[in-house]
């Protein structure tokens, strides 16, 4: 079998890395013949992120992006924001994903990166704040627009590179208005590019419209319809692809059914798809070939996907995934059972969540 473009761009990514590390590491071995007995040789620098032209935009995205849902849902301090999206840009992460609904996330991104903005490309989201700012879905051509301002204003900027329905019906879909709205932003020059987030019969309608330049959608290997659905049909049209939820929320790490909601039914497929990488002590394994490794290396050769984003509050955990995706592709094989493990397992309402 043929890999994939996909795949064949993650492994000639790998391979040129692989070599010139190499040839990094037979340099730094010329250098050290010169130094002082006892010197000791410089650490040979990381091989940086993969970035892939993220659709017909002009934008080259890294492979790991960052996700802001965790520091407004959870409040985190402005100080470890500050750290945590300052380790991110360090660690060569050029995406950062956030939204109006977040509760802060905005207003945090931009106190802590504002002064940084040449550094990272800027995509946010609208729909579920009214145009008063009250909270609740508003899919009208005033909702949206203020919704943009509001982001502007709050992350300090003049304009996004991507602006994104967050998750609205295909019948919102349907009825244009949204979309017009969208479409007069990205005109007036407020956002470069416009998008749509959710996933689905709405995503697959969104695609198909081919009025958007972007999609964002779940993918992950417990939440794999979008890979036959939209995942091929928004590679054709030249779509930029955001991957959502790419570690499935790390549902690994709960023994039992969590509290949390938004994580129960991700535990539920999890627990009956039984991942031979995921179970017993594999599970607590961090390093490439554990759960979190495997979920964003999956994720990460599916048609047409550019970026995944991952959330975190811990600024030391940027470094350490990009680390995991470093280890490159899945080998065949493997991906080739998860997708076999999914097509026996699944149940007709194993649809893409939100």
């Amino acid at each position: 079998m043929q890999p994939s473009n996909s795949r064949r761009d993650f492994l000639h990514t790998v391979t040129g890395f692989a070599a010139l590390a190499t040839l990094g590491s037979l340099a730094a071995q010329g250098r050290a013949l010169g130094q002082e007995p006892g010197a000791p040789a410089k650490a040979p620098e990381p091989k940086p992120l993969e970035r892939r032209k993220f659709g017909k935009t002009d934008m080259q995205v890294a492979l790991l992006g960052f996700g802001s849902a965790e520091i407004g849902y959870q409040k985190i301090e402005q100080g470890t924001v500050d750290k945590l999206l300052g380790a991110a840009l360090d660690a060569g992460l050029n995406v950062v994903d956030t939204a109006e609904c977040y509760l802060d996330a905005e207003l945090q991104i931009g106190a802590a990166i504002a002064h940084r903005r040449k550094d990272y490309h800027l995509f946010t989201k609208c729909g579920h704040i009214a145009a008063d700012g009250s909270r609740g879905n508003d899919w009208t051509t005033a909702g949206i627009l203020a919704s943009l301002e509001r982001s502007l204003k709050r992350l300090k900027t003049d304009a996004v590179d991507l602006f994104q329905l967050h998750s609205c019906s295909k019948e919102e879909l349907q009825k244009g208005e949204c979309i017009e709205a969208m479409e007069r932003a990205k005109k007036e020059g407020k956002t470069r590019y416009i998008g749509y987030s959710g996933d689905s019969a709405a995503a697959l309608f969104a695609v198909e419209s081919g009025r958007f330049d972007a999609l964002q959608t779940s993918v992950n290997f417990c939440d794999q319809e979008c890979i036959d659905l939209v995942l091929p049909k928004a590679k054709e049209r030249g779509m930029g692809v955001v991957a959502k939820r790419p570690i499935a929320n790390a549902v690994w790490r709960h023994e039992g059914l969590p509290d949390n909601g938004y994580h129960q039914e991700y535990w539920k497929r999890f627990d009956a798809l039984r991942y031979e990488f995921a179970q017993g002590e594999a599970r607590k394994r961090e390093d490439a070939d554990g759960p979190a490794g495997v979920a964003m290396r999956f994720t990460a050769m599916q048609p047409g996907v550019q970026v995944l984003i991952v959330g975190t509050t811990r600024p030391e955990r940027w470094k350490q995934n990009a680390d995991l995706l470093r280890a490159g592709p899945l080998s065949p094989e493997l991906e080739a059972r998860i997708r076999a493990r999914w097509k026996e397992v699944a149940k007709p309402d194993w649809i893409g969540q939100t």
